[in-house]
């Protein structure tokens, strides 16, 4: 079944486009293609749509990446803040921590592209707060567990370095993706070494 996407939708069952809707296709691209692919004309057309409609709801490209970039952020804080309130030990959100970003989800597929322009004014401060959150949930559990802040710093770091390094390793194809057999393994290994007190 095929989903009924602003793209796929045709002419007359179009509804406009939303700003969330050309955020959300920006976002999918630069997953796809990097920042450096982003632009109004390539969206328009992978959209199916004209640029004209863009225009109505953003002056530019960098507009846009602004706004995508603040819709990633917003979303990964708002998973972050569900997985805090998630009634489980501190082990065991360390272990999902750990299964979910060892998949290569639409989300991870944007973070590696963004790792790959850190000096980007628009996107630097957007990994660095990102990053920050995630290792302060990191650190917590790992205190939650009896560390202390300064081991508890050090073990969430490795533990976010894996996850960057795993990410990158991924999408060189040089580690099992999540449909093959020895990916369980793999992810049951690293929690074993890394997560495990």
């Amino acid at each position: 079944m095929v989903s009924s996407t602003p793209a796929n939708r045709s002419s007359a069952d179009r509804a406009p486009l939303t700003p969330a809707d050309w955020e959300q296709a920006a976002l999918e691209l630069i997953a796809e293609k990097g920042i450096s692919a982003l632009g109004v004309e390539p969206l328009a057309r992978r959209m199916g749509i004209t640029k004209g409609s863009f225009y109505w709801h953003f002056p530019g490209r960098d507009e846009l990446l602004e706004r995508a970039l603040k819709r990633w952020e917003n979303q990964d804080s708002a998973h972050l803040k569900m997985a805090l309130k998630a009634d489980q030990q501190p082990a065991e959100r360390l272990a999902q921590f750990v299964w979910r970003t060892s998949r290569q989800t639409l989300t991870h597929r944007i973070y590696v592209a963004l790792c790959a322009t850190p000096d980007d004014v628009r996107v630097g401060p957007v990994l660095k707060r990102v990053t920050s959150r995630r290792i302060k949930y990191l650190s917590a559990a790992f205190e939650e567990l009896g560390l202390d802040p300064t081991a508890a710093r050090q073990r969430a770091n490795l533990v976010y370095s894996s996850y960057v390094g795993y990410l990158q390793l991924q999408a060189q194809g040089l580690v099992p993706d999540r449909d093959e057999p020895a990916f369980n393994d793999y992810v049951q290994h690293v929690i074993e070494t890394l997560v495990d007190l």
